[in-house]
């Protein structure tokens, strides 16, 4: 069978590779003289420490981890991690910036998480800073944190694809107690990693793009079914395989705010797949039909009725209500402060 990695990206789309161009990065500007010198030299114990970072990568990515370096800004580099089934970040695709500092690896590399303004996760805030015992921005025991001799970038990715990214991330804030409210959080981070495909699609990171679109590609009808399952209860958020699983299982309690959120992202990644041609929407359509919420034939639920006109055809009508809509409830155009802890400087 072949691996959910070559299913994704093709056997073209390496797990790890180098590339030039890093304008987009986060820190993407130059370091200090100092550091820059020890990232050109050959000879430095920051340059050998990071080749060894490289072949480590080379030889242990986990399925689900992609990473890109840079040719001529070593100290740079770029991962997505894939959110795995079991979770509420199930088919999404998680992009972080790294950049290792100067006198690595005495002190950690510093990450930040491409969150488009979104909080997914206790541990990953909207502003992109990545709170983790092992990069010395969160507490921790001595085993857990930053170490020169022990620690490494690998270790990072797994401890945020494997700690963070889990099956019920609520637990993630401290001092928090079993209970079911793990269920309505998951609700919302399911619809925060939706939101979050709609951005990375619509601005993948520069190198991966067409893994992007082949993600999604692949994904886009599982993607659909999991949110109209979840909106009907038929499945408990990150636990959708197929049509007969959902039919199979007794209908679950979901919020009113959920079943709204669902359908309006539901509405806005279907046109989205439907810009990079992903198969098989045919049948997954929001038609005028399926959405129509009084009864009355071609007035769809959440659409004025001019949106149902053909004048102008109704894809094109139903497109730009959907993307002024996508502006309203994501609030795109609008300033976001960003708190004064999240400092991605590289000074020390």
């Amino acid at each position: 069978m072949a691996s959910e990695i070559e299913e994704v990206a093709g056997a073209d789309f390496r797990q790890f590779d180098v590339v030039t161009d890093y304008s987009d990065h986060l820190f993407a500007l130059k370091p200090d003289k100092k550091a820059a010198e020890c990232f050109a030299d050959a000879r430095s114990v920051v340059y050998k420490k990071i080749m060894q970072e490289w072949k480590i990568l080379v030889d242990n990515l986990p399925e689900g981890i992609y990473v890109r370096t840079y040719e001529s800004r070593i100290d740079l580099l770029r991962a997505v991690i894939l959110g795995t089934k079991g979770t509420p970040y199930h088919d999404g695709l998680f992009f972080f910036d790294i950049a290792f500092p100067g006198d690595y690896p005495t002190s950690p590399p510093k990450v930040y998480y491409r969150s488009f303004g979104l909080r997914v996760n206790p541990n990953l805030y909207a502003c992109g800073r990545v709170c983790l015992s092992i990069l010395n921005t969160w507490s921790g025991t001595k085993c857990e944190k930053w170490s020169p001799e022990r620690s490494s970038i690998l270790q990072i990715l797994v401890s945020i694809q494997a700690l963070v990214l889990n099956a019920k991330p609520y637990y993630n804030e401290p001092g928090l107690k079993p209970g079911p409210n793990y269920k309505a959080y998951n609700e919302k981070v399911f619809a925060l990693t939706c939101k979050t495909m709609y951005f990375t699609l619509r601005a993948p990171p520069r190198h991966f793009e067409e893994f992007v679109t082949a993600h999604f590609c692949q994904r886009a009808c599982s993607i659909l079914k999991a949110i109209d399952a979840y909106k009907n209860g038929a499945a408990l958020v990150g636990y959708f395989y197929n049509e007969q699983h959902a039919a199979s299982t007794k209908r679950l309690k979901v919020s009113k705010s959920f079943v709204k959120d669902s359908e309006d992202l539901y509405k806005l990644l279907f046109t989205e797949f439907s810009k990079i041609k992903a198969p098989g929407l045919d049948d997954l359509s929001p038609s005028l039909t399926q959405l129509a919420s009084n009864g009355t034939p071609g007035t769809a639920a959440g659409y004025p009725p001019q949106a149902t006109s053909m004048k102008n055809g109704p894809r094109n009508t139903i497109v730009g209500y959907l993307w002024s809509k996508a502006k309203k409830v994501f609030k795109i155009g609008q300033a976001k402060s960003s708190p004064k802890s999240c400092d991605f400087s590289l000074k020390s």
